[in-house]
């Protein structure tokens, strides 16, 4: 059998053990299928106001159109790309972070904020990289919240003086 087929077979083995843990802690939890099903019900009602506001003229283009991202990101499944999957997994996060770090460019903020942020976004990536210490410092380092504060405190900064 190919390499890529073993890694294809281990990749749905892997997937299927996540969400038969997931099953299980559900119904640990003693709230069981009513648990998935009340999860199950917010969904469409989500997409449906999501779609709504995509749609609504009201909203700048620029808002309309990241809502639409949004609604493709939801329904892709790109989410079950697991963290432990080198480069993969942290794949997402890292696209938003280089987003942020454009936003940032072009609301002004200088260049060694922008440096700051790159570090940020530098420690996130190396060591979000290493299995479970990775998850550990994504948990805690919470790079985006951080970058975000960055910003926030030039805006301010900006508005004030």
């Amino acid at each position: 059998m190919p390499w890529w087929a073993d890694l294809l077979i281990s990749i749905g083995a892997a997937l299927l053990l996540v969400w038969v843990v997931v099953v299980v802690a559900l119904f640990r939890s003693g709230r069981g299928l009513r648990g998935m099903t009340e999860a199950a019900r917010l969904l469409p009602d989500l997409v449906r106001l999501l779609s709504r506001l995509a749609r609504d003229p009201g909203l700048p283009r620029g808002v309309r159109i990241r809502l639409w991202l949004l609604l493709g990101y939801l329904a892709s499944p790109i989410d079950l790309i697991p963290d432990f999957i080198p480069v993969l997994g942290d794949a997402p996060s890292l696209a938003l972070s280089l987003y942020q770090l454009a936003v940032a460019r072009r609301l002004g903020v200088p260049r060694s904020v922008r440096v700051r942020m790159g570090i940020n976004i530098g420690i996130d990536t190396l060591v979000g990289g290493v299995p479970v210490l990775g998850d550990l410092v994504d948990t805690l380092f919470k790079v985006h919240l951080r970058n975000q504060r960055l910003i926030d405190a030039y805006l301010q900064r900006t508005r004030s003086g």
